[in-house]
């Protein structure tokens, strides 16, 4: 007798009327994911799926397709994973969702509740901006300041080499770590205050720095600001070389986007005298800062101060989050989200992570790909 198939999330998403064209969604290339029974997949147990866009792999995933007689036989890993490690796909694919009928059943509860429901919190390195850069690694955002001061780069850099062990040691107790990360951060401080950062030395870096953000960024900020879907960028670096890239990579602003970082005084000469309100470090980059939250300013220097109007950014109970490390999850504590699609860029060490990434993001996005799927993403949640 042949199985009934169960009517899932993704059906009742795909029947609201016709799909919304993306503006990707005429050039974008690709592979195209084979028919879901070419996977052995089955409703609500289906196993990692690679495919160039979680939105068309929804589409496809839920096609009524006959099911094989030995489901449960486990597929190798080697084909869940991109062409430069697997001899079975002529190209890696851009994405990997590991339960697609949880995707899907979030995808319609954001969808159904509409923009004015939604927020973006997105991590910056290596999330909104690329981690190569012509062929190799590219600079962070703290990571490319130059003091115009060698020895206090340098004791920087060895502030580095001592905390960085301590931050990723999962030995070292939680509280214990984050006094430790709160020293680090108030030597580093510390340090750009007495070598004497000036503005223009921000300038400088930045100008010379290599980072550059992902294609399909602007595309992405520009449609959440057409629906006043607000955008928090949390960083535990410095909020005012984080504006200093926004300034010179993008070249324009957008009204939606709010930093949530350490923000840096400046005297009339223009040097750092100071640091603005609590410092935030890796383990406290979350919505309990969003006192720190404040827009990105025409230029370095700015007095306009924080926003006020936070408490309404809270009032938004679903979310998207975007991250390129597990820990970037973290940016949703302190808000009471109903629904949060949690997408993670895996743009390295695929083969290790990959299973760990698919376990704690409902989307994981490979190999420093561009923002267009999430662009995608986006436009199925806001038609």
């Amino acid at each position: 007798m042949r199985r009934r198939w169960r009517r899932s999330a993704a059906d009742d998403i795909l029947s609201q009327g016709k799909q919304t064209q993306t503006p990707y969604s005429k050039r974008e290339g690709g592979i195209r994911l084979a028919p879901a029974h070419h996977f052995g997949m089955r409703p609500m147990t289906s196993p990692l799926l690679l495919s160039p866009s979680p939105c068309r792999l929804l589409r496809r995933l839920f096609s009524r397709a006959p099911r094989r007689r030995n489901p449960t036989t486990p597929r190798p890993l080697g084909r869940r994973l991109p062409a430069s490690m697997s001899s079975s796909s002529a190209r890696a694919p851009d994405s990997v969702v590991a339960d697609a009928d949880a995707l899907a059943r979030k995808v319609a509860a954001i969808r159904a509740a509409g923009p004015a429901k939604l927020q973006v919190i997105a991590d910056f390195d290596g999330t909104l901006t690329r981690y190569w850069y012509d062929g190799s690694r590219g600079q962070s955002s703290h990571g490319l300041l130059r003091q115009g001061n060698e020895e206090f780069d340098a004791k920087r850099e060895a502030l580095f080499e001592h905390y960085h062990p301590i931050e990723i040691n999962p030995d070292i107790p939680l509280l214990e770590k984050a006094k430790l990360m709160e020293e680090w951060w108030g030597k580093t401080h510390g340090l750009l205050i007495e070598g004497g950062l000036t503005q223009n030395a921000i300038k400088k870096s930045v100008a010379d720095a290599a980072i550059a953000f992902r294609d399909g960024v602007v595309e992405l900020f520009e449609f959440l600001e057409a629906r006043d879907i607000p955008v928090l960028v949390f960083s535990a670096g410095l909020a005012d070389i984080i504006e200093e890239v926004f300034r010179q990579k993008l070249h324009r602003s957008f009204k939606n986007i709010k930093i949530v970082s350490n923000r840096m005084v400046f005297n009339e000469e223009g040097s750092l005298v100071a640091f603005k309100g609590k410092t935030i470090h890796v383990l406290n980059k979350n919505e309990h800062s969003l006192d720190m939250a404040a827009p990105v300013h025409d230029s370095l220097g700015d007095p306009n101060g924080s926003i006020d109007d936070y408490s309404l950014v809270k009032k938004r109970t679903n979310v998207l989050l975007l991250g390129d490390h597990i820990g970037d999850l973290g940016m949703s504590d302190g808000l009471n989200y109903e629904n949060r699609i949690a997408a993670g860029f895996l743009n390295t060490n695929i083969e290790k992570s990959l299973k760990d990434y698919s376990k704690a993001f409902d989307i994981v996005y490979l190999n420093d790909v561009s923002m267009r799927g999430v662009v995608e993403l986006v436009s199925d949640l806001c038609p």
